[in-house]
């Protein structure tokens, strides 16, 4: 292939340890879809400008045909990124008389940081919907479980009696949180560099506008030295999949905890689960296991990233180059462990039994308890905390006899007198009736959790449609792309483009 690119200003060509360090084509693979749209849009518009021939934009939007129907694979790995093994290869096959004014007006610089939000976007909006059918997953769980007792925690400690259903829509509560996460980074990853060059623009008049309209873009980066330079929006979302990360480690933790026998609450399908190689009896979290380890890989991803362009000078530095590995490694890592989490949660078993007899393990209703010495005796919340928190210490349900004798020796006199019955004292026990007065807005009471989680369908849909729609206006403009490519090349299948 033709050495386009050193043949002018450099002499030696680089040995092979010295192509393998710079070199970025093992992570350009992801680009590679993103490089030709982004190479067909910029060959329309200098056509349409007046900056190319007729003949000349054919040419090459024949040539990108080619290349994109050979693959990745068919070219020169030798080069050190994939854009100028592709201008080489597209050379090769069209002449550099025609080939070799594609990248008028151009810089890699530019042309990168396009490429990696085009990917980025559509990434971004797979995991957003990937996200969705995870928080689906979990409401229709608690649906099912709106009445399955079972003690909340603190500290890992049990705490107050709860349902499971309350449990899941607290998870699915964050997981829409990350959705919304998810579209802020969307809107300002889809914003289009293309047209800055290396960082001060060009001297060509490019219609920026234009290439941004092909390509699907909302708007444009407008100072070109910002354009070319800028890897906040890999930080920004990077950071959204940390923060998803943390999340999904937060529910495998748990599955990790249920499922031991000294909880036994939940059971994963066997396809999460492994066995070991020297114990046979054993059936290990290791899916869950290791969505929580995986979610070091992530925030290592970030920490790379924020340390990358922490102190760059303006404007491009080749430091850049290794952002988008991590970038990559992230995407991967937090869409299958998203999937996963939803596989598991799906298809695990509820061991119902066992969570309600845990339910009251531990004086969990301490607290409905203290609550009702408020409510009808009058005291106030500080003194029933002391008179509760003394009966906590001994075993055994406390009785409205131990009650008026702990109350006595604080106060001077027993409860009974203030009103307190046995009946109330039975009552404030029940963990059913516990979980029955937390009726607010929040609580875990059945129907405020029915409530919570048919407004949080209803807020999924909502969202459904609005990722509908921004995948609907890419696709669109890529539609009107290739249009536009058919009246010059007269090919009429568009090629099916690969999306995240």
């Amino acid at each position: 292939m033709s050495d386009i690119l050193r043949r002018g200003r450099l002499s030696s060509t680089p040995d092979e340890d010295m192509i393998g360090f710079t070199s970025s084509m093992s992570a350009d693979k992801w680009i590679f879809e993103a490089d030709i749209l982004v190479d067909m849009a910029h060959t329309v518009m200098l056509h349409e400008q007046g900056i190319i021939k007729e003949k000349d934009c054919t040419g090459i939007l024949k040539g990108l045909f080619t290349i994109r129907e050979e693959g990745i694979e068919r070219l020169d790995h030798s080069y050190e990124d994939i854009h100028i093994s592709l201008e080489s290869r597209l050379i090769d096959i069209v002449g550099e008389d025609t080939g070799g004014r594609m990248h008028s007006g151009r810089s890699r610089n530019d042309e990168v940081a396009t490429c990696i939000r085009i990917r980025l976007r559509d990434e971004l909006l797979a995991l957003a919907e990937e996200l969705l059918e995870l928080r689906t997953t979990l409401l229709e769980k608690a649906s099912g479980n709106t009445e399955t007792l079972m003690p909340g925690f603190t500290h890992l400690q049990h705490a107050q009696p709860t349902t499971f259903a309350h449990h899941l829509v607290a998870h699915s509560n964050a997981i829409g949180r990350d959705i919304e996460r998810v579209i802020a980074a969307f809107s300002r990853v889809n914003r289009c560099p293309l047209g800055s060059a290396a960082f001060a623009s060009t001297g060509f008049g490019l219609d920026r506008n234009r290439t941004a309209s092909l390509l699907g873009f909302d708007s444009l980066l407008g100072n070109s030295m910002d354009a070319v330079s800028t890897r906040d929006f890999l930080i920004e979302s990077a950071s959204a999949m940390g923060n998803i990360m943390v999340n999904l480690s937060r529910m495998a933790e748990e599955i990790i905890i249920w499922s031991s026998p000294e909880f036994s609450f939940i059971e994963l399908d066997d396809m999460y689960a492994s066995t070991s190689s020297i114990m046979p009896q054993k059936k290990n979290p290791d899916s869950a296991e290791l969505v929580r380890g995986k979610t070091g890989t992530v925030i290592g991803a970030l920490m790379a990233l924020l340390s990358l362009c922490k102190a760059l000078p303006l404007s491009y530095n080749r430091d850049l180059q290794e952002a988008t590995p991590n970038m990559w490694r992230a995407v991967e890592t937090t869409r299958s462990a998203v999937r996963i989490t939803r596989g598991m949660i799906a298809s695990m078993k509820v061991d119902t039994a066992s969570m309600a007899e845990k339910s009251v393990i531990g004086f969990t209703t301490a607290t409905e308890l203290a609550d009702t010495l408020v409510r009808v005796a009058g005291i106030p919340f500080r003194t029933a905390h002391q008179i509760v928190g003394v009966l906590a210490r001994e075993s055994g349900n406390p009785t409205l006899a131990r009650i008026d004798a702990v109350a006595c020796s604080i106060l001077g006199e027993g409860l009974s007198s203030r009103g307190l019955t046995d009946a109330m004292v039975k009552e404030a026990l029940d963990p059913v009736m516990n979980i029955s007065k937390r009726a607010i807005t929040g609580g875990p009471a059945p129907d405020e959790v029915r409530r919570a989680i048919k407004m949080q369908r209803e807020e999924a849909g909502r969202v459904q449609e609005i990722l509908e729609d921004m995948n609907s206006k890419i696709e669109e403009s890529l539609k009107q792309l290739f249009i536009e490519v058919e009246e010059y090349t007269g090919n009429t299948t568009y090629p099916q483009v690969t999306r995240g």
